[in-house]
């Protein structure tokens, strides 16, 4: 009789957990996109372990009723105080335009950008643009989100296409890809904090880092 009682209330658990899953409203979240500068597929950038073109659009990307863009005109800080072209600020600053004075370049090898969301958020979805003006391919590319500051504890990698730890974070199973307007959408599965750091490496066509914009998907932790 025992056994059978904790079956009925693990089954009656599992219910009521999936119920509540359910009741939550999903809808596309409202990512709009910049005008897309080059079109078709790029030729010969002979970069290995390269994600293959979707060759469609992306699908919309759903997340519960509510999700927004958190990030916006929130503050930012980099490993690079004082960037090539640019200025920090406009990392979060809602242009997601390639033209010139959209982009902030940083120097040379690894970099990191982290966005301070200033309260801790229920985080769905991170998406960035580094430089879609033309054809490239960022590497030691890392998408953390923690609500320490200083990322020394409760770190979680939502992203990471480092494959031989180049960066020191790890080696990383996600695919290089070609920057687009689309823009670089990783699912961050309702990781709760407070900061977003982006890490990366240079390019396939210099050593430099950049990036136009970072948008940050979620709702203010309950």
């Amino acid at each position: 009789m025992k056994s059978k009682f904790v079956l009925l209330v693990a089954s009656l658990l599992i219910v009521s957990s999936g119920s509540h899953l359910l009741a939550q409203k999903l809808e596309p979240i409202d990512l709009k996109l910049p005008k897309a500068v080059f079109t078709g597929t790029p030729q010969n950038l002979n970069v290995p372990n390269l994600e293959k073109p979707l060759g469609k659009a992306r699908p919309p990307f759903l997340a519960p009723a509510g999700t927004e863009n958190v990030a916006l005109n929130k503050p930012v800080s980099s490993t690079d105080e004082e960037p090539i072209i640019g200025e920090i600020e406009m990392i979060t600053d809602g242009d997601k335009e390639a033209s010139e004075g959209s982009y902030v370049e940083l120097g040379p090898f690894l970099q990191h950008v982290t966005i301070d969301l200033e309260t801790v958020h229920t985080v769905y979805a991170v998406v960035f643009w580094h430089y879609h003006k033309q054809a490239r391919v960022y590497f030691d590319v890392v998408v953390q989100i923690s609500e320490d500051p200083d990322f020394s504890e409760g770190v979680t990698t939502i992203f990471n296409n480092d494959t031989d730890n180049s960066a020191g974070l790890g080696k990383g199973k996600d695919k290089h890809y070609v920057e687009t307007a689309e823009g670089k959408l990783v699912d961050a599965a309702g990781t709760s904090g407070r900061y977003v750091r982006l890490y990366s490496k240079g390019n396939n066509n210099n050593d430099l880092n950049h990036y136009i914009e970072v948008e940050v998907y979620g709702k203010p932790a309950p």
